[in-house]
């Protein structure tokens, strides 16, 4: 009898094992094959199977085994609920045996060799509520399997789905529709608005125009090598470089860049996809009309899907398109990615904005709707200069036109002059200040007077942890958690989040550390659910209402949070809260949360501070109560603002009703600020108004002494406050709390001549 040898951590395959699965350059099925038996060794089972899941036929078809016959593969079919494999499927939930053949449901399959095999179980593998296959396992022993291995293996299954979920794709695709090409002409100067700050040089690459299929397109027709051995280097180059660009995102992005370029690999590799192309040469096409042909033969069918997720597969695979047509380019040198180009589009994924971004875009001009609030925090992150544009001429611009883009003014020049090149070459040498941020950063911020005010770090993504040590934040004032489940293709599992949690947790050398629950919603869109599209989604289900109508997923992650946050005294904070209710409800959650760490032996921690995060008129009412029972508070000043003044923060027609000096935005501020106060309840600020020296000077006289921002913001506005008197502060923000119209505010303000951040 073998030694079954398992602990948790042991069961549950390493992400980067998995990934390592695409440096063996297989097919879609070889890769499947690589999964079973990798699989099959971490849970030291006798069989492993993977059956996906074919939604126009209705069927389970098995696609990869370890164990079993494998002539089987591509063969077995089952119906959903058709043997303990489609009863799975069907009810979506695990089933475990000790003898899989006592169970009614049981059907032998002849010729499986699954003969002799007696314990059973499979999970589903889910991505959301869409159904992609089944995960199973079989061993010879009876009752092998525990209520331990159901765990794992719905582990394993998690972090598999998104990349099973392509492969399901790829290999159930349906008949082949012929393209079409369009090409346009461009502008002049085009003015957009500012998103995130930078200036770029480059050339115009065209993602998608409004309403067009936004078809691949190649950039010149005599500057490709259109051999076939120019194509098989090609697509060898394209391999491997998604390769080195998925090991290097691993290591970088860890909480966001999880088998990201799977779609990529495995397309590639599929001989419907690279075969055809090869196929086309063969018989005479050139390279770079057989890769544009194949490439918006595919684009039209994922576009013209009825199945939302391969619709999300179109700029996958463009942008593949993209990459080995840049590879068969006859000039020397290595290409691939997007150096020297400014992408023009409609819109983005934060998904796509990441693996642009990896790919080194220089900047990016978005149409429209395109622009949304977490794409431009996430660009601002990454550092990829934004404008957003309501122009439709940006895309009458031919791809590969010279552009420069000054997003600092919010300006696209289209074949821009010597003059025009010369100063935005200036700009760009001039654009990277980290080292002169981290020279005049200090590790604690003072006003003139004395008074301690604590600049603490906004952070989205795990990457900006290093800027945030560099500039000396005094520890992070609020964690945006929803990255990890905007960019994945379902919700990370408790696992993941740990991970990257504990990476928060112990990113800074300061203890203080606030992590924000999912906050999804509003222009925060989380496509794997259902059902997501609202009238109002700013007024609809988002944040805390969200996490209370889906606690499994509400517990996953403050278990996530609490455990990462091990001995150390963490604060989680909630968003969107707008009654006492919501605070006491997800109080109850904690406590639950942390009963179940300790039901599931992962320990005793302590209760977190828990805070509530005002945004909403309700909230600023009932703010007397909240500081009570709260541990702190933390002003969200970009939803407070909108929903105050009742102005859209992402609708660019009434931007200029969004004024963070309204008297109503100052009062509501002051209001909080007061109750927190009576209460002894700390209270910190968050948003736009953090990072404006204006309302942080009133703020510091209501008495806030804490401020969360973006880290490369915290040495300019340290600059600023240490030249403030608090004293004074005080005296003006009493008069400013009187004052009934903008104008009176802003005339107030420009008298102070308050100091501006000069880093």
């Amino acid at each position: 009898m073998k030694e079954k040898l398992k602990t948790n951590v042991e069961m549950i395959c390493s992400v980067s094992e998995l990934a390592n699965l695409f440096h063996q350059g297989q097919d879609i099925r070889g890769f499947l094959s690589q999964v079973v038996h990798i699989v099959s060794r971490h849970m030291q089972s006798d069989v492993c199977s993977i059956f996906l899941y074919n939604e126009q036929k209705d069927l389970l078809v098995l696609e990869a085994t370890a164990g079993l016959n494998p002539d089987m593969v591509g063969q077995l079919t089952l119906l959903s609920g058709e043997g303990l494999t489609g009863l799975t499927m069907k009810e979506l939930r695990p089933i475990r045996e000790g003898r899989g053949r006592d169970n009614p449901y049981f059907k032998y399959i002849p010729g499986s060799g699954e003969d002799r095999f007696e314990s059973f179980l499979a999970v589903p593998i889910i991505r959301g509520i869409r159904r992609v296959g089944v995960l199973e396992l079989q061993d010879e022993k009876s009752s092998r399997f525990s209520k331990a291995d159901v765990l794992a293996l719905k582990a394993i299954a998690s972090q598999l789905a998104s990349t099973l979920e392509n492969a399901q794709l790829f290999m159930f695709l349906p008949e082949k529709n012929e393209p079409s090409i369009q090409i346009t002409e461009g502008s002049r100067l085009i003015r957009g608005t500012q998103v995130v700050e930078g200036v770029a040089l480059g050339q115009a690459y065209q993602m998608e125009g409004p309403g067009a299929e936004g078809n691949l397109i190649s950039t010149c027709d005599d500057c490709y090598r259109e051999t076939i051995e120019d194509f098989h280097r090609a697509i060898d180059s394209t391999e491997r470089q998604l390769e080195e660009l998925q090991i290097r995102l691993e290591e970088e992005l860890a909480d966001v860049a999880s088998l990201i370029f799977s779609a990529h690999l495995l397309m590639l590799r599929d001989d419907g996809f690279s075969g055809s192309m090869a196929n086309m040469i063969s018989e005479g096409t050139r390279p770079s009309d057989a890769v544009e042909h194949v490439a918006n033969n595919y684009i039209t069918i994922f576009a013209n899907s009825d199945n939302p997720r391969m619709r999300e597969k179109v700029q996958d695979i463009k942008d593949l398109g993209h990459r080995i047509l840049e590879n068969l380019l006859e000039d020397e040198g290595e290409h691939g990615d997007y150096s020297g180009q400014i992408i023009i589009t409609n819109e983005l994924l934060p998904s796509e904005l990441l693996k642009l971004t990896a790919q080194n875009i220089e900047g990016l001009v978005l149409y429209g709707g395109g622009v949304t609030a977490h794409v431009g925090v996430l660009a601002r992150s990454l550092h990829v200069p934004l404008i957003f544009s309501e122009d439709e001429s940006i895309f009458r611009i031919p791809s590969n036109t010279p552009l420069a883009m000054d997003a600092n003014q919010g300006l696209l020049i289209v074949n821009p002059d010597n003059a025009a090149r010369k100063r935005i070459t200036q700009l760009i040498e001039g654009s990277d200040r980290i080292d002169e941020l981290e020279a005049a950063a200090r590790p604690e911020t003072r006003t003139v007077d004395g008074e301690r005010i604590y600049l603490r770090a906004t952070v989205n993504l795990l990457s900006d942890l290093k800027l945030a040590k560099r500039l000396m934040a005094e520890g992070i004032g609020l964690y945006r958690s929803e990255f990890p489940f905007l960019i994945r293709s379902d919700f990370p599992s408790e696992e993941e989040q740990y991970l990257i949690y504990k990476q928060v947790v112990d990113g800074l050398e300061n203890s203080l550390v606030t992590l924000r629950t999912l906050d999804v919603g509003g222009d925060k869109i989380l496509s794997y659910i259902p059902d997501t599209k609202e009238a109002n989604p700013f007024l609809g289900l988002r944040a805390i209402r969200f996490l209370l109508e889906n606690k499994k997923v509400f517990v996953g992650q403050l278990k996530a949070m609490i455990h990462a946050g091990g001995n150390k005294q963490i604060r989680i904070l909630f968003p969107l809260i707008s009654s006492l209710d919501d605070f006491l409800n997800a109080r109850k959650i904690v406590l639950k949360s942390l009963s179940f760490l300790k039901r599931d032996g992962l320990g005793q921690f302590p209760m977190p501070k828990l805070g509530a995060m005002i945004e909403l008129p309700s909230a600023v009412e009932m703010a007397p109560e909240l500081a009570k029972e709260a541990d702190f508070l933390s002003l969200g000043t970009n939803d407070l603002v909108q929903y105050m003044l009742g102005v859209d923060r992402t609708n660019e027609k009434v931007a200029d009703l969004f004024d963070i000096r309204h008297p109503a935005v100052l009062r509501a501020v002051k209001r909080v600020n007061d109750a927190a106060k009576e209460a002894d309840c700390p209270l910190s600020v968050c948003g736009i108004m953090s990072k404006d020296p204006r309302t942080v000077y009133y703020m510091m006289g209501l008495g806030v002494r804490e401020f969360s921002m973006e880290p490369g913001k915290i040495p300019g506005m340290q600059n600023a406050v240490s030249r403030m008197d608090i004293q004074q502060a005080r005296k003006d923000a009493e008069i400013l709390s009187g004052l009934g119209t903008q104008e009176e505010i802003r005339n107030y303000l420009d008298k102070l001549k308050l100091p501006e951040p000069t880093i």
